[in-house]
Formats: structure tokens, C-alpha cells, sequence
């Protein structure tokens, strides 16, 4: 307790030194002031306390040699306060030098420990962060590099340790948290572990994402675990089919037998590895490695064709494959990641063999059911080749296209694969896609329905939208499935929706190939607008809305085709999604050309329809409705033939609003403005209502 004390008392002096110090540097008079008093004060103290020390001092008198010991005691010389200010600055100088000094040391240490690690060399790592550590003690990041470099040195205790020491020197260091939860997962205490792993997510919720991908790893840890002591037990109970596992695949372990020696044995073997204990037993008797590595079996893999024998062969490895990988994770993970596997995969899916490549298919069918196993798969295998061997199959006429378009389906969901193909999908997918769009008569329509939700699912991916929407081969393919499927009216309104709603996400994108295609795209949408078919209407006219602002060609085109007339049609018909689309189409021809702002003064009357989208709850409606009148405006008599309305209180409430957006303000008071100017009599109205005060306020968002 005195040495706590003594320590208390020490620091606290060091503080109030520090604050005299403080002042007598400052350019503050008074302060400085204050600080010499402080210091003289604090001189005066120092002295008191030497006094009263002295009185305690004893000689001791047996000292026989006086002389040796009058020696010991030397004249006390007095410190001025300016020695004492000058000497404490000093002191203080010299530590922050020297700790300085052992902060360059420690960093350079602990890149050098970085290097080792890089190398795989963790012991070099550790010995380097320990010498880092000497220099300075409190240097977090050491203490979390040194843990990781033992937990690769399955040292998880040390690891522990130096975690808890990071956190010492910052309790809330994530990194500390993340290697105890890894410290503890190699020690198999699995509900440590989370709880470690948890404590990331109280500290950035942000991270939740990636302590997901650790907790997955913490239940498939504990789930190895358990089917590995359960497998144990059935073997140590002499449990028959557990034992058989073992035996047959000791069997399989002999070279250089004839390929009818191994099919049957391997047949024998899947009817005992179909659960979960028998595909652990498989693994953990290091049957991977024994079938993978015959060379008898790899070449049957490679020469199914040569005869029935060798085929058969290849059937029962795929088959047996598929078995012990089926529901089984760790299997899964221990069979794709062999070196030759990949090699393997795609070998056999060229294959000239309809029977190799359906197993093989449904092989690859097996990982697609997981999210697990589909990041498995991308990590492991060539994936642009593998998603175009794959969409080959899709216009074969057989279970293969159907296990293939599942494939597809299933994998084209992953983020990871998305973003593989961002920088190379013109050259490495695009071409295959085109060429089955181009098929459609060829692919059956459920097929072909599919395909187009594969194609959906990698234009959620902006970037590969981007390359998609880009590709006027890709257009013209889109635009030749509609002319196929309109000539064929009922039969194929399924093909015909999905196409449309994969040209509405492509039109998403502003490009040249748009522009070039609008005129075409424009065409077979104004011709569907006749339809009755809701999905229809609704996909072309959003099409429509995102077509013609890119091309005034196209605009034109649609106004002489009657667009304006259909378009108002539709906007009297109502529809939340259908109105959004078709009132910016609508604002976008009223802006172009003069003769669609006569058609809709005179398909309109009294802009009924436009003043009722006015009272919308939706803004981009509000906005566009807003916009389209007062182009509408410009045509004689049309700002008049309202007067007896509630116009300009409508659009007065829209501009002066709060909460609204900027731009249905100032699509509003643009109105408003276009509605004054054509018709003089709406201003007294407007002063009445003191609009002018508030047009004037909406000024700031016109530009």
C-alpha cells in the first residue's frame, strides 16, 4: 500500500510540475506570473520537507573510522527555482527523445516481423515483435501481430495472452477480439470463441458482415468436430458399416489393379458413405487422397471413351464424389480444393460423353445448394470457363440443360462471382449470352426463362449492366426475341415479359448503343402500349421513359406515332408504377416538340388527368406532372382554360412546401411562372394568395 502511495504521490507531482512549466512558457504575463508563484511556493515546500527529513537523520555512532564516514555526507547545495525548472525540462526532453528513439525501433521491428510473417516464417515473426515489445512496452499493434503469428504456431494460450495485453492498452481494440476468438477456436472452446467474435460486432456493428463469416466458421469448426467424436465412437464400438468404411477403402489403397477392381469397390464403398458418419469416415480414413491419387482411376477420368470399362469407372468416381460431398461441408471444402480437381471439372465437362458430363453436372449441383459451397466453387475452379461450358448446355434438349441452367441460377446469386467478371464480361460472357438469346427457338421456354433470370441476376452488378447495356449485339438480340415472340402472340407472353423486364434494367444505363438502338427500341414499345397485358404495358412504357430522354429522334418518332394519346390513356388508367413511367415520358415529349403539347391539351381536357397527378402522394410523379404542364402552358388558351380550377393554389402549395424536394419546388414554380406569363389574370389570383412573396423565395432553386 506505501508503494501505491508513494507512486500516487509521485505522478501527482509530476502533474502539478508540468502545469508550472506550462506557464512560465506561456506569453501570458499573468499567467507566467502565477506560474513563478506556484513555483516559488512549491521551492518552499521542497525545503520544508528536506528540514524535517534532516531531523530524522541519525549518525550512527558505532562507526569507528568518523572520518570515512564524514565523507559520505556532502554539503547540501541550493537549487534555484530557475535550475529546478531547467532540469525538470531537460529530464522530460530526454525521455520524450528516447521514447522517440524506441518508437522508430519498435516500428521498424515490427515491419520486420510483417516481412517473416508474409513468409510463412512465424517464429522469425514472433522473435521480431518480442524485440519490438522490449523497446516499447505499450505498442498495441505488437502485441496483436505477435498473437496472430502464435495462433499459425498453434500457441493459442500465448495468443491469449498478448490479446489480453492489446486490450490493456486499448479496450476496444477489434483486433484484439478477433484473434481471441481465433485463439479459442483452435483450442476447440467454440463458445468462447463467439463470444469474442460477438464483442467485435458491440463495438463497429458495422463489421457485422464479417463476424458473420467468422461465426460460420465457428459452427462448421464445432460440426467437424462433433461428426469426427461421433464417427470415433461407432468405430470404437465396433459398429459393422463404420468398420466396412475403413476396409474398403484400406482395399482401394492397392496400386496397379485393373479398373473393374476398382469400380466395384467403389460402388461397394458409396452404399456405406451415404450419412454423415460414413462421409466423415471417409475423410478422416483419408480416402480423398487414396481415390485422387490412383493412377488407375485418374486415367479412367480422362478416358472414359476408350471403353465401357474405363467409363464405368469414371461414372462411379463422380457418382462417389458426389456421395461423400453431398450435405457435407468439410467434404466439400477437402475435395475442391485438391490441385487436380479443377483440371478434373472442366476436363469432363468437354467431354464428348453425355452420361460423364450429367454426372459431372450433378456433382457441381451438390455445392450450388449452399452458400458455403457456392463460394467454394468460385474460389476453386476456372469460373469464366466453367460459366461457359455451362451456358453451352443450356439449348441442349436433356436433364443436362436443366442441371446446367441451375448451375447457372445458383451461381450467378454470388457477389464474388459478379465481381469477378467486372472488368472482362464483354469478352469472357457476353458473347455466350447473346448467342443463346439468339436461340430462343431452339431453347425450351421454361429454359429460356431461366436464362433470362441468370442474365437478371448479373445485371444487378452496375458494372457488368453497364458492359451488357453497352453491346448492340446484346440489343439487337433483345429486340429479335420480341419480334419472335410477338409473331407467336400467347404462346409466349411469359418470354416476352422477362424480355422486356431485362430491357427495362438495361435502359437503366445512358450509352451510345441506346441511342443508337432508340429508334428500334421505341418502335416495338409504342406497339405494345396497345396491348392489354398489364406486365407489358408497364415494362414498355418504363423502357420509353428511359429511351427517349437519350435521343430526340426517338422522341419524335413516338409523337408522330400517337405515344401521347396512349400515354394518358394509361395515366387516366392509374397504377402506382405504370403513372411514374408514363408521366415522364409524357414531360419528356411536352419538352421536345410543340405538337405533343397540343396533344395533350387535346387528349386532356382541362388537363384533368395531369391536375389530379398533381395531388399525388409519389414526388417524381408530383415533379413530372408539374413539369409537363408548364410546357403545356406554351400552347394558346390551354393556361386559360383554367382559370375556374384549383391550379394555382395546387402548384403555390408544391413550391412553397417544406419537406419537398428540390426539384418538384422548382418544376412548380416554373409552372407557376409559365402560368402568369400566359395568362396575366392568374396574377392577381397570386398576390391575393401571397404568391409572389413565395415565387420569389423559390427563385434560389431555379438556375
Amino acid at each position: 500500500m506505501s508503494t501505491d502511495k508513494n507512486l500516487d504521490d509521485f505522478l501527482k507531482n509530476v502533474d502539478e510540475i508540468a502545469h508550472i512549466i506550462e506557464g512560465l512558457n506561456s506569453t501570458d504575463e499573468s499567467c507566467r506570473k502565477n506560474a513563478f508563484l506556484k513555483a516559488d511556493k512549491r521551492l518552499a515546500v521542497l525545503k520544508d520537507e528536506e528540514d524535517i527529513e534532516g531531523t530524522r537523520t541519525k549518525e550512527n555512532r558505532t562507526c569507528i573510522n568518523k572520518s570515512s564516514c564524514a565523507k559520505l555526507h556532502h554539503p547540501r547545495v541550493e537549487m534555484s527555482q530557475d535550475n529546478f525548472l531547467q532540469e525538470l525540462e531537460q529530464d522530460a526532453k530526454q525521455r520524450a527523445e528516447k521514447r522517440k528513439e524506441n518508437q522508430t525501433l519498435a516500428k521498424a521491428l515490427k515491419d520486420l516481423g510483417n516481412e517473416a510473417f508474409a513468409k510463412g516464417d512465424y517464429e522469425t515473426a514472433v522473435q521480431r515483435y518480442t524485440e519490438g515489445l522490449e523497446k516499447l512496452r505499450d505498442m498495441q499493434v505488437l502485441y496483436t501481430n505477435r498473437a496472430q503469428a502464435y495462433i499459425k504456431l498453434e500457441k493459442y494460450h500465448e495468443a491469449i495472452e498478448d490479446c489480453e495485453w492489446a486490450l490493456k492498452c486499448h479496450e476496444k481494440c477489434i483486433k484484439a477480439f478477433v484473434h481471441m476468438g481465433r485463439a479459442y477456436l483452435g483450442l476447440k472452446d467454440y463458445k468462447k470463441a463467439r463470444i469474442f467474435y460477438l464483442k467485435v460486432t458491440e463495438i463497429d456493428p458495422s463489421q457485422e458482415k464479417l463476424v458473420k463469416g467468422y461465426l460460420d466458421k465457428v459452427d462448421s469448426q464445432e460440426r467437424k468436430h462433433n461428426q469426427e467424436q461421433k464417427a470415433l465412437r461407432e468405430c470404437e464400438a465396433g459398429k459393422e458399416s463404420a468398420l466396412t468404411v475403413a476396409h474398403l477403402i484400406q482395399k482401394l489403397s492397392r496400386e496397379d489393379n485393373i479398373p473393374l477392381y476398382y469400380s466395384g469397390g467403389i460402388k461397394l464403398l458409396i452404399e456405406v458413405v451415404m450419412d454423415c458418419t460414413g462421409q466423415t469416415l471417409f475423410r478422416m480414413n483419408n480416402g480423398f487422397d487414396i481415390i485422387g491419387n490412383n493412377k488407375v482411376i485418374n486415367r479412367s477420368l480422362h478416358s472414359a471413351l476408350e471403353d465401357d470399362i474405363h467409363k464405368d469407372l469414371c461414372l462411379s468416381v463422380l457418382t462417389l464424389w458426389k456421395t461423400v460431398c453431398n450435405g457435407n461441408e468439410e467434404n466439400q471444402s477437402f475435395f475442391i480444393s485438391r490441385p487436380s480437381v479443377n483440371k478434373q471439372i472442366l476436363t469432363m465437362l468437354s467431354s464428348k460423353d453425355p452420361d460423364v458430363q450429367r454426372d459431372t453436372l450433378a456433382l457441381l449441383s451438390v455445392y450450388t445448394m449452399t452458400e458455403r459451397g457456392r463460394s467454394l466453387l468460385l474460389e476453386n475452379t476456372d469460373a469464366p470457363r466453367l460459366l461457359q461450358i455451362l451456358l453451352e448446355y443450356v439449348i441442349l434438349l436433356d436433364v443436362r440443360a436443366n442441371l446446367a441452367i441451375d448451375l447457372l441460377f445458383n451461381l450467378t446469386l454470388e457477389e464474388r462471382l459478379k465481381v469477378h467478371f467486372r472488368a472482362n464480361f464483354s469478352s469472357a460472357l457476353l458473347p455466350c449470352i447473346t448467342g443463346v438469346l439468339n436461340k430462343v427457338q431452339l431453347v425450351g421456354k421454361e429454359l429460356f426463362l431461366q436464362c433470362i433470370s441468370v442474365i437478371g441476376n448479373l445485371i444487378e452488378d452496375q458494372y457488368i449492366r453497364k458492359q451488357m447495356a453497352g453491346s448492340l449485339e446484346c440489343w439487337d438480340s433483345c429486340l429479335s426475341v420480341v419480334d419472335e415472340c410477338s409473331m407467336h402472340g400467347e404462346e409466349n407472353r411469359d418470354i416476352l415479359s422477362a424480355v422486356l423486364g431485362l430491357m427495362l434494367n438495361m435502359t437503366l444505363e445512358q450509352n451510345g448503343a441506346i441511342q443508337e438502338r432508340a429508334m428500334d427500341i421505341t418502335s416495338r414499345c409504342i406497339q405494345l402500349l396497345c396491348s392489354k397485358d398489364g406486365a407489358f404495358l408497364t415494362r414498355s412504357v418504363g423502357i420509353l421513359s428511359r429511351v427517349l430522354p437519350q435521343c430526340t429522334a426517338a422522341v419524335q418518332h413516338a409523337v408522330q406515332g400517337g405515344v401521347v394519346k396512349k400515354l394518358i390513356k394509361l395515366l387516366k388508367a392509374g397504377g402506382q408504377r405504370t403513372s411514374v413511367y408514363a408521366v415522364k415520358a409524357l414531360a419528356v415529349c411536352a419538352k421536345e416538340y410543340a405538337q405533343a403539347r397540343k396533344d395533350v391539351f387535346r387528349y386532356d381536357k382541362n388537363f384533368r388527368t395531369l391536375l389530379k397527378l398533381l395531388s399525388c402522394e409519389d414526388e417524381m410523379i408530383v415533379g413530372n406532372a408539374a413539369l409537363c404542364l408548364g410546357y403545356c402552358f406554351e400552347v394558346p388558351g390551354a393556361a386559360s382554360s383554367l382559370l375556374k380550377s384549383d391550379v394555382l393554389k395546387l402548384l403555390l402549395t408544391h413550391a412553397k412546401e417544406e419537406g419537398k424536394t428540390t426539384k418538384v419546388q422548382e418544376n412548380a414554380a416554373i409552372a407557376l411562372g409559365k402560368l402568369c406569363t400566359a395568362e396575366s389574370r392568374y396574377i392577381y389570383q397570386l398576390r391575393e394568395l401571397n404568391g409572389i412573396e413565395i415565387l420569389n423565395s423559390c427563385m434560389k432553386y431555379i438556375k
